[in-house]
C-alpha cells in the first residue's frame, strides 16, 4: 500500500480500507475547528485585562470567527465539491493555522480580531470538507456511525476547548490558546495526504457564484445584525444589515429557482426530512450553544473557577456526548429519526429550562444534571439529523450539503449567543441597578453593569480604596452575583420555551418512519424535480 493516498475516491472498486484512519484525520480537523470557539470563553478574561478589551471589543474577538465562518460555508463547500474535497480540507487547515499564528504573536485589538476572521474563513473551508469527504468515502451502510463520531467529536470539543485553554493559561500567555492549534492543524494535513483519498465530484459543471455571493451577503448580514443588534443597540448598522439579509435572502430564493443549476436548489426544503433536520439543528443549537456559553460564565465569575477548573468541570458533558452517541447509533435504525431527534430535543429543553433554578447561592452541583442533559441531547440528535441532512443531497453534491448542515448549526449557536446573551446582559443590568444603583457613582455602576466581570473589577477597586473598604466592595461582589443568577435564570427560562417551541416545530415538520422522502435527482429538466418534490412534500 503506498504512503500516500492518490487513487480518487471515484475510481474505487470496493470500499476504501483506510477509511477509519481517514476519519480520524476529519475528526481531528473538526476538532480544532469548534475549539477555537469554546477555548476562547475561558481565555476571554485573561483577553479582557491584557489588551483593555471593551465589551464590544471581546464580542468582536469571538464573532471576528463567527461571521466568515458561517458566511462562506456553502460557497466553499461547493468549491471544494467541484475541483478537490481533500484539497479544501488541506487548504482550510493552512489558513487556519496561519490565522492562530498570527492571533498568537499580535497585541492589538483589531490584528486580533483580523486573526480570528482568518481562522473563521480556514474553518469555514474545514468544516464541509470533513463531512462531504466522509460521506464520499463511507459506503452507505456505514455512514451512519461515521457521522456519529464525527457528532461526538464536536461535543468533545465543547468540553476539550475549555479545558486545554484552561491548562495552557496555568502557564502562559492568552496567544498560547492560539499558537496551540498549529501543531495539531500540521498534524492533520500531514494524515490527509496520507490517509484521505482524494475526491472531487463527477460531471458538476459550472459553479453558481451568482448564488454564492448572494448566499455570503446574506448569512454574513443576518450574523452581523445578530451579534450587533442585541448587544450594542438596532443603529443603523444592524438595522441596514437586517435589511440587506432579507432582501438577499429574496434574491437568492428567486435566483436559485431559475438557476439550472444552483448551488443549493431551495426545492430541497420541500422535503420535510430535510426541511425538519435543518430546523432541529438550527434550534437545537440555539439553545445548547448559548446555555454553555453563560453557564460557563457563572462558573468562572461567581463560583470563582479558574481556566482549568472550570474545564474539567466541562467534561461530563463531553462524556454525556459520547453515551448519546452509542444509544442513537442503536436506537436510530430501530427507532426512526423523528423519535431520536426528538427525544435528543426534548432533553436538551429540559436542560436549559433547570438552569432557570440558578440562584446566588447554587454551586457546581447544580449545573451538573443540564450539562449531563444537554451532552446526551447532542449525542442523541445531532448525529441523526445531520445523516438526514446528508442523505438528502446527491453525490456530486457533498460539499453544499455539508455547507448546509454546518450554516444551520453556526448559525443557530451564533443566534442563541447573541440572543440569549443579550437577554442575560439586559436582566443583569436591570437587577444590578435595583440592587447597588444608589450606592455607587454613575461612572462606577456603568462600569459594573457592562459585564460581571467588569462588575467585580469595580468590587477589587472598592476595596483598595481606604474611603470604601471591603465591607461595600463585598457588598458590590454580592450584588453582582446575585444579578448575574438572576440574568441566568431568567434568561434559561426564556431559551427553554423558545427550545419547546422549537421543538414542537421539528415534531410537526419530520415525517414518521414510514413516510420517506424520494430523492432528487441529479440531472433532468427542471419540470420533472419540480413535480418530484411536490410529490415528496405531500
Amino acid at each position: 500500500m503506498p504512503l500516500l493516498a492518490t487513487t480518487p475516491v471515484e475510481k474505487m472498486t470496493g470500499p476504501y480500507a483506510r477509511r477509519w484512519w481517514a476519519l480520524v484525520v476529519l475528526c481531528l480537523s473538526l476538532l480544532i475547528v469548534v475549539m477555537a470557539n469554546t477555548s476562547l470563553i475561558v481565555a476571554a478574561p485573561d483577553m479582557t485585562a491584557d489588551l483593555g478589551l471593551s465589551s464590544s471589543d471581546l464580542q468582536w474577538v469571538i464573532d471576528g470567527y463567527t461571521v466568515p465562518y458561517a458566511a462562506l460555508m456553502l460557497v466553499l463547500g461547493s468549491v471544494g465539491d467541484k475541483y478537490s474535497r481533500r484539497g479544501a480540507l488541506v487548504t482550510g487547515l493552512v489558513i487556519f493555522a496561519g490565522g492562530s499564528v498570527m492571533g498568537s504573536l499580535v497585541e492589538e485589538t483589531g490584528l486580533v480580531i483580523a486573526a480570528r476572521a482568518i481562522m473563521g474563513v480556514g474553518a469555514a473551508v474545514v468544516m464541509p470538507a470533513t463531512l462531504s469527504l466522509l460521506v464520499a468515502v463511507f459506503p452507505k451502510g456505514e455512514r451512519a456511525r461515521a457521522i456519529t463520531a464525527w457528532t461526538a467529536t464536536s461535543g468533545l470539543a465543547i468540553a476539550v476547548g475549555p479545558l486545554v485553554a484552561g491548562r495552557l493559561l496555568e502557564d502562559h500567555a492568552w496567544g498560547s490558546t492560539f499558537l496551540v492549534n498549529v501543531p495539531v492543524a500540521v498534524a492533520a494535513v500531514v494524515g490527509a495526504l496520507i490517509l484521505v483519498p482524494p475526491s472531487r465530484a463527477a460531471g458538476m459543471g459550472r459553479i453558481d457564484y451568482v448564488g454564492g455571493l448572494l448566499s455570503i451577503v446574506s448569512v454574513g448580514s443576518l450574523v452581523y445584525a445578530t451579534i450587533e443588534g442585541p448587544h450594542f443597540g438596532w443603529g443603523a448598522g444592524p438595522v441596514t444589515a437586517a435589511v440587506v439579509a432579507v432582501v438577499g435572502l429574496a434574491a437568492f430564493v428567486a435566483w436559485e429557482l431559475r438557476h439550472p443549476h444552483p448551488m443549493l436548489d431551495v426545492r430541497r426544503f420541500l422535503l420535510r426530512p430535510f426541511s425538519g433536520s435543518m430546523l432541529a439543528v438550527l434550534f437545537f443549537f440555539f439553545g445548547t450553544y448559548g446555555a454553555i456559553y453563560y453557564a460557563t460564565q457563572f462558573l468562572q465569575f461567581v463560583l470563582g473557577f479558574g481556566a482549568l477548573e472550570t474545564g474539567v468541570r466541562l467534561l461530563p458533558l463531553a462524556g454525556a456526548v459520547f453515551v448519546g452517541a452509542a444509544v442513537t447509533g442503536r436506537l436510530t435504525p430501530r427507532l426512526g429519526v423523528k423519535a431520536m431527534v426528538g427525544s435528543g430535543m426534548v432533553l436538551g429543553t429540559v436542560g436549559v429550562l433547570l438552569l432557570a433554578l440558578v440562584e446566588k447561592d447554587s454551586t457546581y452541583a447544580d449545573f451538573l444534571a443540564p450539562m449531563l442533559l444537554l451532552g446526551l441531547a447532542i449525542g442523541l440528535s445531532v448525529s441523526p439529523a445531520t445523516d438526514t441532512i446528508m442523505g438528502s443531497f446527491p453525490e456530486s453534491e457533498l460539499g453544499v450539503g455539508g455547507g448546509a448542515n454546518d450554516t444551520a448549526l453556526e448559525l443557530g449557536g451564533s443566534l442563541g449567543i447573541a440572543v440569549l446573551g443579550s437577554l442575560l446582559g439586559t436582566a443583569y443590568r436591570d437587577e444590578l441597578a435595583d440592587l447597588a444603583g444608589g450606592r455607587l457613582p454613575a461612572a462606577a455602576l456603568d462600569t459594573a453593569q457592562d459585564s460581571v466581570g467588569g462588575g467585580l473589577a469595580v468590587a477589587e477597586r472598592l476595596a483598595a480604596n481606604p474611603s470604601a473598604g471591603p465591607r461595600q466592595a463585598e457588598a458590590l461582589a454580592d450584588a453582582v452575583h446575585q444579578s448575574f443568577a438572576h440574568g441566568v435564570a431568567s434568561t434559561s427560562l426564556v431559551g427553554g420555551i423558545i427550545m419547546a417551541a422549537g421543538t414542537l416545530i421539528v415534531l410537526a415538520v419530520l415525517p414518521g418512519r414510514r413516510r420517506t422522502a424520494r430523492r432528487l435527482p441529479e440531472d433532468g429538466p427542471a419540470r420533472d424535480r419540480d413535480a418530484e418534490f411536490s410529490d415528496s412534500a405531500r
